[in-house]
């Protein structure tokens, strides 16, 4: 571990990591950074890609985001290989270290996504109803996975479910997610947005119509 903590100390740029929202009431509150690069994150990770699962629960019970982070990708790039039940679990059962965008947007559909494509998806809606903003972050974006193999329909089932989430993370989220569904299957997400755009939050709508049109998309937003 002290070979991983100097390697990031000689990477780390405090400057970065402003663009996370850290001041008081704000979302990565709870957060600290280092200041490292993601680049930089991946070449440690592929150094250090033998841990064993106990120095990978110290990584991720980190109080700075980048060791959370070096731990997830860690795990990612181990259970693409192994398809491993046993990294599945460590992953569940630390979602409450998988607390800030970046941590959910790197790890979610690449494990949890994943594991439940072929699989039961219950726990989907158990996460997309957890009074945890990140959960509920992780749900939708776990669906990432699905996309990308042309399964769209939980999708759209957890986006509704949203609707009326209260924090603006989730409407981003969701409507990325639902772009993300709309290459696949545009006609999918206008039949969407013909029944609930009225009542999806701006931010949500905006990142879900981002490659439609100008003038398409200035149609929807006047709606």
């Amino acid at each position: 571990m002290k070979a991983i903590k100097s390697l990031l100390l000689q990477y780390a740029k405090p400057q970065r990591g402003v663009f996370f929202k850290t001041g008081p009431g704000d979302y990565a509150e709870h957060d600290q950074f280092m200041g490292v690069s993601v680049p930089n994150l991946r070449r440690i990770a592929k150094q250090f890609s033998t841990l064993g699962p106990e120095e990978i629960q110290v990584l991720i019970e980190s109080p700075f985001n980048e060791e959370r982070f070096l731990a997830l990708i860690i795990l990612v790039e181990r259970y693409q290989t192994t398809k491993s039940l046993e990294i599945y679990e460590f992953y569940m059962k630390n979602l409450y270290h998988v607390n800030n965008w970046n941590l959910v947007d790197a790890s979610a559909h690449l494990i949890l996504g994943a594991h439940v494509f072929d699989k039961e998806k219950t726990i989907l809606l158990d996460l997309a109803q957890s009074q945890v903003m990140w959960e509920r972050r992780i749900s939708i974006v776990s669906t990432w996975y699905f996309i990308r193999k042309n399964e769209t329909d939980w999708t759209f089932k957890l986006a509704e479910m949203m609707l009326d989430d209260p924090h603006d993370l989730i409407h981003k989220a969701c409507g990325w997610m639902l772009r993300e569904a709309g290459k696949r299957n545009l006609l999918k997400l206008k039949d969407f947005l013909r029944q609930h755009g009225q009542k999806m939050p701006r931010t949500m709508l905006r990142y879900a119509i981002e490659k439609f049109p100008p003038e398409e998309r200035k149609i929807y937003m006047q709606k």
